[in-house]
Parts: C-alpha cells; sequence; structure tokens
C-alpha cells in the first residue's frame, strides 16, 4: 500500500473513532442529565443549571431517558404533548416549530381532583385542550380535514406543569424538550364526541376558555387560534414529528395541543375552574382542580 494510500486510511480511522467515542459520550450525558432530572423531579427540587448550547438533538436523547425513568412511577406511554404552539412564543424560545413531549399514565387525572399546590419542582398552571385519536389512518393524514377524520374526541383540560428548572435558567427549545415539555399532570374533562364537518373545523379555532379562582376572579384566558391557528395544525405537525422518527399514533392515544392560556402559579387553598365556550355544541363546559 501506498503511503499516501495509508495515511488516508490513518486518517479516516482516526475520524471514524472520534466520531464514535462522541456518540457515546453524548448518550452518557445524556442518561446522566436525564438522571438528574428525574431525581429533581422526583424530590420537587428544581434545577439550577442546563448547558445553554444543548441541542435539539442532544435535549431528545435526554428525553427519552427521562421518559424512561419516570415510567416507573407513571406507567406506560398513553400519547404526546405538543408545546410552543404559538408562533411569537417560538420565537422567545429560539425556535420555529413546535415541541414534543410524551404523557404517561398516570398523569392524567380527572376533573375534580385535589393536587397539592406545590406538586412540582416549579408548578404552574394554564389552559389546554386535548383530542383522542379514533383511527390509526392519522398516520397517513395530510391535511387538518384528515386529521379532522381519524379524531373520536376533543378533551378540555387544565396543564399543572412542571417547569423544573429554576428562576435564572434561560429557556430555549432544546431546554424544553429536555424536560419532557414540562408534562406533570393534566385535569381531564370529559370527552366531547366530534365529527368531521366545518362546523367543528370552525369549532376547534374559535371557542374559548377562561380560567377563574373560587372567588370568581379572572386568572387567564384564551381562544383556539392561539395554537398554530387552528388545533388541528398542531396535531398534524405532530404526526409528522413522529413520522420523522419512525413512530405512529393509534387508536386512543391522547395528545395535548398545548398553551391555550398563559402560565400562572397555583395557590395552596385555591379551586381553579377552567370554563370552555363554543366548544361543545350543547353547551359550555367547566373543569376544575383544588390545590391542598
Amino acid at each position: 500500500m501506498k503511503k499516501k494510500n495509508l495515511a488516508s486510511v490513518l486518517v479516516c480511522s482516526a475520524i471514524a473513532v472520534v466520531f464514535s467515542f462522541a456518540l457515546v459520550y453524548s448518550s452518557v450525558c445524556a442518561a446522566d442529565f436525564a438522571d438528574i432530572l428525574t431525581e429533581h423531579f422526583q424530590k420537587k427540587a428544581p434545577v439550577t443549571e442546563v448547558d445553554p448550547n444543548i441541542s435539539m438533538d442532544e435535549a431528545m436523547k435526554v428525553q427519552e431517558k427521562y421518559v424512561k425513568n419516570l415510567s416507573r412511577d407513571y406507567g406506560e406511554v398513553v400519547g404526546y404533548k405538543a408545546g410552543l404552539t404559538n408562533p411569537n412564543v417560538q420565537k422567545v424560545f429560539g425556535v420555529s416549530h413546535p415541541v414534543r413531549g410524551t404523557l404517561l399514565t398516570k398523569m392524567m387525572l380527572k376533573s375534580g381532583a385535589e393536587v397539592p399546590a406545590a406538586f412540582g419542582a416549579v408548578p404552574m398552571i394554564e389552559g389546554d385542550l386535548c383530542v383522542r385519536v379514533g383511527s390509526d389512518s392519522i398516520n397517513q393524514a395530510k391535511t387538518a380535514e384528515d386529521i379532522l377524520k381519524s379524531l373520536d374526541a376533543v378533551i378540555p383540560a387544565i396543564e399543572l406543569a412542571d417547569m423544573v428548572f429554576a428562576k435564572g435558567v434561560k429557556f430555549t427549545g432544546p431546554v424544553i424538550s429536555a424536560i419532557n415539555v414540562g408534562a406533570r399532570y393534566f385535569i381531564m374533562g370529559d370527552p366531547i364526541a366530534l365529527s368531521a364537518t366545518g362546523e367543528w373545523h370552525e369549532r376547534f379555532e374559535n371557542f374559548s376558555m377562561s380560567m377563574k379562582d373560587e372567588t370568581g376572579a379572572g386568572l387567564a384566558d384564551g381562544r383556539g387560534s392561539a395554537l398554530l391557528g387552528n388545533p388541528l395544525k398542531v396535531v398534524l405537525w405532530m404526526r409528522e414529528s413522529l413520522a420523522a422518527e419512525g413512530k405512529t399514533l393509534k387508536k386512543g392515544d391522547i395528545l395535548s395541543l398545548g398553551s391555550v392560556t398563559k402560565m400562572i402559579p397555583p395557590k395552596s387553598g385555591s379551586t381553579i375552574k377552567g370554563r370552555f365556550v363554543g366548544l361543545n355544541p350543547e353547551g359550555p363546559v367547566e373543569i376544575w382542580v383544588t390545590f391542598k
């Protein structure tokens, strides 16, 4: 073998070794950080440091291990959640698209639940909206209309998010992805059956949601159009995001579509009611949660 060829082989081999080491190192670091996040999640203690330069690929590796850790206590996967579904919020977090997390069985609570005000490391409340997959055909959906045909219910919800990181930590798209997009608990109303009609398409976009405390004081409000203009677009993005990773949705999966309202902190002794108007054809729907 000529010296030039030998040198090329040695250089390529060295690059391969370095690249392989980098992949292993990245995976090890992701696992270590996921374990740290899990410990703080369980102890409800804020995390004070995070690599501000963490990439989305690295963050999703952290999330994968983090969710695996949490599943020991919170059960199996029951669906997915989207975050940063408002374009203006995306700009603040330095991304041009939503982010995705995973929902586990014991995260889902019924309306009327009583929860500690300090339910997480950094507990926050926000109005949410969930849908239920009614058909595996969702995996071939190309339009919002296709998505609507593949859903069988919409579910009013309030998310009890855990932002995990202490005040002062800079949030970015990858940082919020690493903590499974803040998933902790969801207060779920009764499923509302839907059908693939133009009326329902408009209901998704135009419904309003408000949150009030036990005195009737208004705390936050929003509309369906806050979610990428129409929540059905969020579902389409989620399907495409999962497909890009070789994953599919199945009948019965629950999908949380993002923040309908701003986030607010919980207060001990309070009861928060979420009122959805224009979503259910039969009239307004209320769900609530009490904080101990």
